[in-house]
Parts: structure tokens; sequence; C-alpha cells
């Protein structure tokens, strides 16, 4: 089959690999019909994020149709369309319990924090992911979720990690009725996120990214306002002067390891990779969030250690939420929300392109060529 294959820093490939089979009696196999290049996924591709391995798959958003099932398979069945979460997840465990299948204590075995990622490097399981035409599903009994028959399957695709990504950083916010809410980062997650903040209640929506594109991008589809920090001196003043000098409610850092705007972070958290990503959103957010506010974290960072202000969130009294979207827990409230048009995710879509042609969809969405906001894969054997 078909599929991308990760060669080094900045260096992937469409090459043949071997079918993934069955290996439990819990496994389904999916014939993959949409796949998507995710911001997280340029983490990988720049090699800022530990233990990914020559030769790896990635992409851990997918949808497609089940072509096989292991013998203990119930809930889904040979022909059934079925969108896949990105979390891989026992759903008996625990934490998936608690709807927590971001943190399935089973699944992964590399790691007790994160629960495993399709297609996330090792330290996220060291499962190959859907940028491919076959994709080994784990535990199908908890994970893929049919596609309701209405719906489009770019909006289903999307349904695997931007959507329920973007709402939960906007739940985790803890958004109050009239609070105003920052979003560091205009890339997919980002603008999900501020379109997201309108339905908890936000009185007034505010992202900032350096990229105009992406900022007027963000205006359009989230109806919000929208800021260019390379045209401030200091973006926390910034948002402090705006606030009334009280700082915002809620603040969302949706940008994460591979920030831009400060030189040391830069260094240390890219360049040497002395720290788990350049954190200068998380800076920003902490100093610009008010007293007593609320800092929601869906950027992703590396497992080591990262240079923060911890003095600061002690000193202002912060809560600071952060995780990876449980993606099944939050599925009918978005499914629902999709079907009555109150959200529409293919609204993000700015490219197609073959699955034959993944490096050069690598390369224009790291380096922010063509106005890309979002681009979707087509395998080969994907109905198109």
């Amino acid at each position: 089959m078909l599929a991308m294959e990760y060669r080094g820093p900045k260096r992937v490939r469409a090459v043949q690999k071997p079918m993934p089979e069955i290996k439990h009696p819990q496994d389904a196999i999916v014939r993959v019909l949409r796949t998507c290049i995710c911001g997280s996924d340029l983490h990988l591709y720049n090699g800022n994020v530990p233990d990914t391995r020559v030769g790896s798959t990635f992409g851990h958003e997918f949808v497609g149709e089940v072509v096989e099932v292991g013998s203990e398979v119930t809930k889904v069945k040979t022909g059934d369309r079925v969108l896949v979460p990105f979390n891989i997840a026992c759903g008996e465990c625990h934490f998936c319990r608690q709807g927590m299948f971001g943190n399935c204590h089973e699944s992964n075995t590399e790691a007790t924090a994160v629960g495993a990622i399709f297609g996330y490097s090792h330290t996220a399981g060291g499962f190959d992911g859907g940028q491919a035409e076959y994709a080994r599903v784990p535990y199908a009994n908890v994970g893929p979720t049919v596609i309701p028959a209405d719906m489009d399957l770019d909006d289903a695709v999307l349904l695997t990690d931007v959507v329920p990504t973007g709402y939960q950083a906007a739940e985790m916010a803890g958004i109050q009725t009239g609070d105003t809410v920052v979003v560091f980062g205009a890339g997919p997650i980002g603008i999900m996120a501020a379109r997201c903040a309108w339905l908890f209640g936000a009185g007034r929506v505010i992202i900032i990214d350096q990229e105009d594109y992406r900022l007027e991008f963000a205006r359009n589809y989230s109806y919000c306002e929208a800021y260019n920090f390379k045209e401030m001196n200091d973006p926390v003043v910034f948002i402090k002067k705006i606030t009334d000098w009280m700082g915002a409610d809620c603040v969302i850092d949706a940008v994460g390891a591979e920030a831009a705007g400060n030189t040391m972070q830069t260094i240390t958290g890219r360049k040497l990779l002395l720290q788990a990503g350049s954190a200068t959103a998380l800076h920003w957010a902490i100093n610009s969030v008010k007293k007593g506010g609320v800092v929601s974290i869906v950027g992703v960072y590396g497992p080591t250690d990262n240079l923060v202000p911890i003095g600061n969130v002690l000193n202002k009294g912060l809560t600071i939420r952060a995780n990876q979207a449980s993606v099944k827990r939050l599925l009918p409230r978005l499914i629902d929300h999709v079907q009555n048009g109150i959200i529409n995710p293919k609204g993000l879509i700015t490219h197609r392109l073959p699955l034959e042609e993944v490096a050069d969809g690598y390369r224009m969405f790291s380096a922010k060529l063509d106005n890309c906001i979002k681009t979707v894969l087509l395998p080969p054997t994907a109905n198109q």
C-alpha cells in the first residue's frame, strides 16, 4: 500500500509499505478515505519530538471504511464508514472510565502521562498513523465511530481532532457569560477554539498570530478580533491595554512547542532542544490573563521540562487546565453541532492533495505557503 514515511527532520515521502494486519482480536483494518496534516505533525516533521523513528507513518486525523475486523470486535463491521479519534484508548482503564480517553493507561506502554496517539512517535505508543491507504485501528470497540449517513467526509475527518481539540480548549477555559477570551495561535486548532469560545458565552474573542493570511481567515471563520504580534512592542502589554489593564478572563495556548516571538525561547526550545519546545505563547498566556483567570493549554509540548513563569501562576492565583482532547467523550455533542449547522468543520479546509504529494503538503504547511490553513490528503483508493 502507499503510505507516508518519515526519513528524518524535514524529510518525508510517499512509499510502498506492507499492508497492516490484525494483531489482536479487538483490531480493525480501515481503508483510509480522508486524512489530514495537523499542526502537531509539524513538531514531528521538524524533529522536535523525541523518539520519532525513521520509517514511521504519521497521521492521527483520518476517516475510512472498515475492511476487516478481529474476532472480538462487535461495535463496527465490515463496510462501516468510521471516523477514528486520534486517541487510542482501551475504554476500560481508570482514566477511560472518567472520560479521559487522551490519558488511557493501557494503550501506551512507552509513557505514564499521555495515552497512545496514532502516528505520533514512540513516546505516544509507536503506532503507525493514517497517512496511508490502510491503517490498523486497535480497540475497535472503543474508538471508531460510525459516520452519520448524511455527514460529509470532509466534516467527519475534522471531528477526529481539530473540532474536539478546539472545543475542549474553550471548555477547559471555564468561559463565563461575557468573558474576554484570548487565543494564541491562528492555526486550525486556534481558529476552532476561537469559534467555539462563542458557544460557551464569550463576550469578546481575540486571536493573536504572526501571519496576516491566517488572521484574516480567523476573522471571517471565527467572527473574532485578530491581531499580529509582530506589530506590537509587547503582546502582554497590548492585551492588558485593550482590557482596561485587567488582562483577559481566559487565555488559550493553541501554539505549543514551535512558538515564535522570543529569541531565547526559540534558541533553547527549537534550535538546541534544551527544553521541550519554545514556551513563548505559554509565557504570554500566563502574563496576559487577569488575576484569578484561567489558562487553557492545548498546544503540544514535549515530555521534558519547559522554562515557564510558575511564580506568576502562583502570585496571580491562576488556574491552568491542559490535556489532549478526549475525542470520544465529545463526539456525540459535536456531531450534533455539525448536523445542526452550528459548527462548519470543512470550512477550515483550504487544500486537497493526493497522498502521493504528501512531501509537498508538509513543505507547504510548514513554510506557510499558498495561504494554507488545513490540508486533506486523498489516498489513491479513496472514493473521491
